[in-house]
């Protein structure tokens, strides 16, 4: 009889565990809390560092699980895991039981409630959106201000929920800067005309061809990048923005008029993955992200046996290294269960 393995968490991660299990010889069911797979990549328009369409890698995950056999289970949330013998059971919220003899966890991400963030103004005023919103406007080919007008001024906050010490996060999110990079070429490739304004602590950019795109933020597309942290936003009669920040750099404050202001928000673990970890017994670790077995060679492993990690649930990562740990995880699944035999 075939092994079974299931991947909970229908995202980049899952898809592409399921997807390397199945094409394995495993009989693999991936169980999705949402009416349709893909995560977040269903929310993002273009890709750093390239600028390719989100379609396409979605594209390649959902051919991947389709011609390997993988049984999907949408719109199921998943209550508790608890070992039994050899294997897992597997509880839904709605009474459902499933048997499996490993576990993959893809759980991911949730992007930061940028509302925690009160001196910024989200969920207040009209023309502070997040950097999810704007990715919404991206796909809609819409870049407009609350009252439909074109915005001429333009600025994006980086660190909105990350290396944050008030809210919690003392991480880093690692994706904000080459988010804000992208987005501002993005916005001066919809709109020629607006001005567009980063405001940064530092420039982390930790990847390949990161640096280029700062730089070609900079050199062919006239981004301004202010050195300087926001301290707050108001807003004006006319509804736009007004922000403080101080220009470290000139060593002098600014006062600012925005037509829209976007918030980069950083990335915490899921509260779906929460509350897994929680009902079973798994362990979390000092930024609440699932706890591995070693940093190095463990990255993959829990404390529990036959369950294994896959993807954001364990880190802040970009697409490319979620499918690397993905992969990754579904070969020390594979060699458990072989192993295990």
């Amino acid at each position: 009889m075939k092994r079974k393995v299931m991947v909970i968490g229908g995202g980049v991660a899952g898809l592409e565990a399921a997807g390397q299990l199945a094409g394995s010889g495993f009989e693999v069911t991936l169980i999705e809390k949402e009416n349709k797979t893909g995560g977040h990549l269903n929310d993002w328009y273009k890709l750093f560092p390239d600028r390719r369409d989100s379609s396409e890698v979605k594209t390649y995950l959902d051919n991947l699980i389709t011609e390997t056999g993988v049984n999907v289970l949408t719109d199921t949330i998943i209550s508790r895991l608890e070992r039994n013998g050899n294997g897992f059971d597997i509880y839904t919220t709605t009474g459902g039981r499933y048997q499996s003899d490993a576990i993959i966890l893809s759980t991911g991400f949730d992007l930061f409630r940028s509302e925690r963030k009160e001196e910024y103004g989200y969920g207040i005023y009209d023309n502070v959106i997040s950097s999810a919103d704007l990715e919404m406007m991206f796909r809609s080919g819409r870049i407009q201000t609350h009252s439909g007008s074109i915005p001429s001024r333009i600025g994006l906050v980086h660190c909105v929920g990350s290396r944050d010490e008030k809210v919690g996060n003392l991480y880093c999110s690692k994706l904000c800067c080459v988010t804000a990079v992208k987005q501002a070429i993005e916005l001066r490739q919809h709109l020629p005309e607006v001005q567009v304004f980063c405001f940064y602590m530092d420039m982390r950019m930790g990847g390949a061809h990161y640096e280029e795109l700062y730089r070609e933020a900079q050199e062919d597309w006239s981004v301004n990048f202010i050195r300087g942290k926001v301290s707050e936003a108001g807003e004006n009669i006319e509804g736009r923005v007004i922000v403080k920040v101080e220009d470290t750099l000139a060593g002098r404050p600014l006062k600012m008029e925005l037509d829209l202001l976007v918030l980069m928000a950083g990335m915490e673990v899921s509260s779906s993955g929460k509350e897994i970890a929680d009902s079973s017994g798994i362990k979390r670790g000092e930024n609440r992200f699932f706890e591995t077995t070693d940093h190095h060679f463990g990255s993959n492993r829990s404390s529990i046996e036959g369950l294994f990690f896959a993807g954001s649930c364990t880190a802040p990562m970009n697409i490319t290294e979620t499918i690397s740990h993905a992969r990754a995880a579904a070969m020390e699944a594979a060699n458990w269960l072989k192993e295990k035999k």
